[in-house]
């Protein structure tokens, strides 16, 4: 079986210049036995230089990638930058366009599925061409997120601590450059397969974001995200400025333990009993979840396991067992 990718672009990578074209996955559908679809794709190119990749829409109901990318792509030109920056505003259009956390094709996790096969389903025949053919021409990658329907959170940078310490260090400069309040190192609870794990394994400086949820979406969430962009471009030496001042200096935080990530122990109605920002210590009730079916029942608290401050809380009430309800950070110091 080859493994080379059968999805095609219609832009040259390697070309001076701005070009806005798409990623061809061919599909078969009910509808059509020869079929393509479309992911846009924007290469920016002045002369010699790093290059940075930026992505939006891995999920597609995070919104705040999205727009901020195809924003920068029509503004920025050649003449503003040295080097190159390829923009993927909707990595998984798919699941944008019906506002999705999942692809409403294959029913995939994008930032689930790295790093895919040529013969996946259209989810991971997309990751695959990334994982072979973009992110090796990266010297930074940025993934931005939000919590999109489910979570809110406090805006953030964020990362794995990873081994390499020059790496590290580096994505932590980054980070700090982007001018969140927070740079949140956290550690995969929910699988493997993550577009910035992959990055990351791959030495390149990468950053991720959660940058608010689909209910926080507006002018403040944007604003960091558009500003941390050209922060970090400004950062890694790719966009030229005249002058910018210094962002603020963020809080370095992090949920490293598994404990910090609590899941509802039984589905129903979660009534939160803490906010984002609160200082919380183990033992204390951060919320409590209701039976749908038995009203009559006392709901079932939701401890705190670890110290720290509360970095997100779900968004609307109806709650699954084993879903995300609280995740609490304490502060990261790096030597």
């Amino acid at each position: 079986m080859s493994s080379e990718s059968l999805v095609r672009a219609d832009v040259d990578f390697e070309r001076q210049g701005k070009q806005f074209g798409n990623l061809a996955v061919p599909q078969s559908t009910n509808s059509a036995g020869w079929a393509k679809r479309f992911i846009p794709v924007v290469v920016i190119k002045n002369g010699s230089g790093p290059t940075a990749v930026l992505f939006g829409g891995n999920h597609g109901d995070e919104f705040e990638g999205p727009v901020t990318l195809m924003n920068l792509a029509r503004r920025l030109e050649p003449d503003q930058i040295q080097g190159r920056i390829i923009l993927v505003p909707m990595l998984n259009r798919p699941a944008v366009e019906v506002g999705t956390r999942l692809s409403p094709l294959d029913g995939c996790n994008m930032n689930r599925a790295f790093p895919g096969r040529p013969d996946d389903t259209i989810t991971g025949m997309i990751a695959h061409y990334v994982s072979s053919t973009i992110l090796p021409m990266a010297d930074l990658v940025v993934d931005i997120h939000s919590g999109g329907s489910s979570t809110l959170f406090l805006p953030s940078v964020n990362m794995h601590e990873v081994e390499n310490q020059e790496q590290m260090r580096k994505m932590l400069d980054a980070g700090r450059a982007w001018g969140a309040p927070y740079v949140f190192i956290y550690r995969d609870v929910a699988g493997a397969g993550l577009l910035p794990t992959l990055a990351e394994q791959m030495g390149k400086v990468t950053l991720g974001t959660e940058m608010g949820s689909k209910s926080q979406f507006g002018v403040e969430t944007l604003g960091i995200t558009a500003r941390g962009v050209e922060n970090v471009l400004d950062w890694a030496n790719i966009l030229k400025r005249s002058s910018a001042s210094a962002p603020p200096e963020p809080q370095l935080v992090a949920a490293t333990e598994e404990a910090d990530y609590i899941m509802a122990s039984a589905s129903g109605l979660f009534e939160p009993l803490c906010e984002l920002g609160d200082e919380v210590k183990s033992g204390n009730r951060l919320g409590q979840i209701h039976s749908i079916e038995h009203p009559e029942r006392a709901p079932i608290p939701v401890l705190a396991q670890t110290n720290g401050m509360v970095m997100a809380r779900r968004a609307i009430p109806l709650t699954l067992q084993g879903e995300l309800v609280v995740a609490l950070v304490r502060p990261f110091e790096f030597s």
